[in-house]
């Protein structure tokens, strides 16, 4: 497996497919990581996919926001029912050395200084022709997948349909030392927008956008004088004294790709869909999308994966970068209109006081509403993720969260009599080393407390309930593959 960009969705993905068992090289063009924080926060489905893997605590202590928002307006996320609630602060360079380490440790080699440079594929491989330090040198490989952001390389040479619509407004974005602004968020002025952060190593995050400024040529950094000036125009305020730690610009271009696989290439993160970063979308959609893939593709090449697995990342996943575009741009419309769209965030902000679309736009923020096209089953669990269950086991206590930790799918038999618990077991020995079974009883706060039995993916999803009437070997099938004789082993 060739995994192409190093960022953080390549290397959780990295990580996600050695733990089904799968080689993978990952490709970056820089030499090291650059240590700059596009990205500051995580929601709580993203928290919710690290801890399903361990890797919390190698984040160490992090803060918390309660609060977040949608084109500005604030929305509570507080009272969502995950124990990740809130927006989490935690900066891309962190992220990315935690993953860099963990997908290293389970045997992910990461390969910097390689620089795609084309690819070939055929019936049976991609051929990646890349620039390495020592020079030229040709990968083979069962699948490549692109994690090389916005301007990916990958998509370009792989001939994928990018959609949607160009840019209209500009943003700039540093990170300042020896300023002091005071914190605000989103604040709107006569001609702009601006924000101002104060972050933990003392420097002062800002963004500003000016009213009617026209999108700059895609990728270039503008430099610090320009950004001083636009702030300056925007705010009345001068920090042209303070010193540029780092500086960049996006715009609101808001562009998908028609299909996340062609054959035996696929994309993920922003190589997939390119939006305004608002509110931390991108890393979090990025990291989802990467947890998606992962165990179907390390399924895919360890041979058990059942016909149209590795399709369903593209029939799961597109859907959900289609509406997270879609906020995005309403975002867009909301905080950078003019006068025009005042009314509308007065409406806005009366709907978001009350409990129902607050906890409805509270969990679309937060990942926490995606629910996934998981058979027919009428029955509410099945398709979205399977939240913190405490559980007590024959062997101790322990907690659906810790149960996902390897990636393996787990049939949990919790309100089961023993008959139909030892049934079950019977139908899912055919898959030992895919799907653990075990018997547990769930806390009564616990949302499993009523279940009687219920099939997670490695990805946490919930692929089939007792209570839902369908079929578990149907299940099995569909998810796991035809039944084997016992654990794959791991290369």
């Amino acid at each position: 497996m060739i995994v192409v960009g190093a960022g953080p969705v390549g290397l959780l993905l990295a990580g996600e497919l050695r733990l089904g068992g799968a080689r993978v090289v990952v490709l970056e063009r820089l030499g090291a990581p650059t240590g700059e924080s596009r990205a500051t926060h995580l929601n709580a489905r993203t928290m919710e996919v690290l801890d399903q893997r361990g890797l919390l605590g190698r984040l160490g202590p992090v803060e918390c926001d309660r609060t977040s928002h949608f084109g500005g307006v604030p929305v509570d996320l507080g009272h969502l029912p995950s124990r990740h609630a809130g927006l989490w602060r935690v900066r891309q360079p962190l992220v990315e050395s935690v993953l860099e380490e963990w997908a290293s440790e389970l045997g992910a080699e990461v390969r910097r200084g390689h620089e795609l440079r084309d690819l070939t594929v055929t019936r049976s491989a991609v051929l990646a022709e890349v620039d390495g330090p020592s020079g030229p040198l040709r990968l083979r490989a069962d699948y490549l997948v692109g994690c090389d952001g916005e301007e990916s390389t990958v998509r370009r040479l792989a001939g994928f349909e990018l959609a949607g619509s160009a840019a209209d407004r500009l943003l700039y974005r540093a990170d300042l030392a020896g300023v002091d602004l005071g914190e605000r968020r989103l604040r709107r002025y006569p001609q702009g927008l601006a924000t101002a952060a104060r972050r933990d190593d003392g420097t002062t995050r800002i963004m500003v956008h000016e009213f009617g400024r026209p999108p700059a040529r895609v990728g270039r950094r503008p430099s610090f004088d320009e950004v001083a000036a636009v702030w300056r125009r925007v705010t009345g305020e001068d920090v042209a004294g303070g010193r540029p730690v780092w500086l960049d610009s996006f715009d609101d271009a808001s562009r998908q790709v028609t299909r996340y696989r062609r054959g035996r290439v696929l994309l993920a993160g922003d190589a997939a869909h390119v939006q305004m970063p608002v509110g931390g979308q991108a890393i979090n959609l990025g990291l989802q999308d990467a947890a998606n893939l992962g165990w179907k593709l390390a399924a895919q090449v360890r041979g058990w994966a059942s016909p149209g697995l590795l399709d369903s990342y593209h029939d799961e996943r597109h859907p959900v970068g289609a509406r997270t575009l879609r906020d995005v741009r309403a975002q867009s419309l909301l905080l950078f209109g003019g006068p025009e769209v005042d009314a509308m965030r007065g409406v806005l902000t009366e709907l978001l006081g009350t409990p129902d679309a607050r906890r409805h736009m509270a969990a679309a923020i937060s990942g926490l509403d995606v629910r996934y096209p998981i058979g027919r089953q009428p029955h509410p669990l099945v398709g979205h993720r399977i939240s913190h269950c405490v559980l007590l086991t024959a062997g101790g206590w322990s907690s659906t969260t810790a149960l996902l930790q390897p990636a393996r799918g787990v049939l949990v038999c919790v309100a089961a009599g023993r008959r139909q618990a030892d049934r079950l077991r019977d139908a899912a020995a055919g898959w030992a080393g895919r799907v653990r079974v075990l018997t547990a009883r769930a806390d009564r706060s616990s949302t499993l407390h009523e279940e009687r039995a219920v099939l997670l993916r490695p990805d946490g999803h919930v692929a089939w309930s007792a209570a839902g009437g369908g079929r578990l070997l149907v299940a099995l099938h569909r998810w796991f593959g035809a039944p084997g004789t016992g654990p794959l082993p791991v290369d």
